[in-house]
């Protein structure tokens, strides 16, 4: 049963948009000269799209169009379905490599600092997404919730959250998830700084 939060109230939806609608501008102009590195970066090395997009599941099951810098080779996705019994995740659809064959040069660094997600600053500015949120999944990791486990999806999803910021290389779908539902009834503004700082630190010892 979805009950009602201390987030929903129209109060704290409101200054939390307020707070991502900032920040994302902020973001866009203070780090434009980034985008056009890295951008120039990834165009030099193989001459494929500067950006991937994936279709996530966002705030009450609405697709959104999720952005990143694109770090791996073009026909990534196809090649995953050669490399799944190499996933060192435990039990579920969650998919991660250490050492993943398909991530480019241009793509190990992005990934080390993160800088492959700045382009989910656009996804805040339009509103897809909060600064401070459940990472959206795809559609085929939604098809193994649990009834209860689709509490999660009340929330705007976000660009980092509680599950990043304790192991998110690590955790089972079960796990991260669980840690979402914690966010999500024990949330305030102490939290959501609190994570934003913990992500920030661990950007820049490039966790």
């Amino acid at each position: 049963m979805r009950g009602y939060t201390n987030r929903d109230s129209l109060l704290n939806v409101s200054i939390k948009r307020i707070i991502d609608l900032i920040f994302s501008s902020l973001a866009l102009f203070l780090i434009f000269p980034v985008y056009i590195l890295v951008a120039t970066l990834i165009k030099f090395e193989d001459f494929g799209p500067i950006f991937y997009t994936s279709k996530r599941v966002g705030k009450n099951g609405k697709e959104i169009k999720f952005l990143k810098f694109r770090s791996m080779v073009v026909e990534a996705e196809k090649l995953k379905e050669k490399l799944l019994h190499l996933n060192e995740r435990p039990n579920g659809p969650l998919f991660k490599m250490k050492n993943d064959p398909r991530v480019t040069k241009i793509g190990k660094i992005l990934r080390k600092y993160s800088i492959d997600e700045l382009p989910q600053f656009i996804n805040v500015f339009k509103g897809e997404l909060s600064l401070v949120g459940p990472r959206p999944h795809l559609a085929s990791e939604v098809a193994h919730y649990k009834d209860f486990q689709y509490q999660r999806m009340d929330c705007i999803p976000g660009i980092t959250c509680l599950a990043q910021i304790k192991d998110r290389n690590g955790l089972s779908l079960d796990d991260w998830i669980r840690l979402d539902l914690k966010y999500r009834n024990e949330w305030n503004f102490k939290l959501d700084f609190l994570i934003l700082a913990k992500t920030v630190k661990m950007i820049f010892k490039g966790v």
